[in-house]
């Protein structure tokens, strides 16, 4: 787990890995909102190379109302983005650690959701082989 996320390097291709990705959060209740191939976006965009990168907005209905009682603007912190990218040809799947990106809001009720969030998509990574 690196200081903001918890991130995980797995065995097989990336579009498995990204199969495998959104199947996980799924499989623990999480309604995947899209998807996007910021690679892609930022080729369009800008006529230069980037790692295959996809983004993977992803929501757990029942914390996002808890968190939405305790602090309306949490909006701006969700969903959970979990992200797939290649490198070194090898995929690797993380998210953003929601108890690092909600300690900016001093609100002991939010840190309890918080917690509970950032045990279910450690869950979700872990799971995804």
């Amino acid at each position: 787990m690196g200081k903001y996320s918890i991130t995980k390097k797995i065995a097989g291709g990336f579009d498995d890995a990204a199969v495998k990705a959104r199947a996980a959060l799924e499989a623990e209740g999480f309604s995947v909102l899209g998807e996007f191939r910021l690679d892609e976006a930022m080729k369009n965009d800008l006529d230069t190379g980037l790692m295959r990168y996809v983004v993977l907005p992803s929501l757990y209905a029942p914390l996002a109302h808890k968190a939405l009682a305790v602090e309306t603007d949490i909006g701006l912190l969700l969903p959970s983005h979990v992200i797939v990218y290649e490198e070194d040809g090898r995929p690797t799947v993380s998210v953003m650690d929601p108890v690092v990106a909600m300690s900016m809001i001093e609100n002991p009720a939010l840190a309890i959701v918080a917690k509970e969030l950032r045990d279910r998509l450690e869950r979700v990574i872990e799971s995804i082989e």
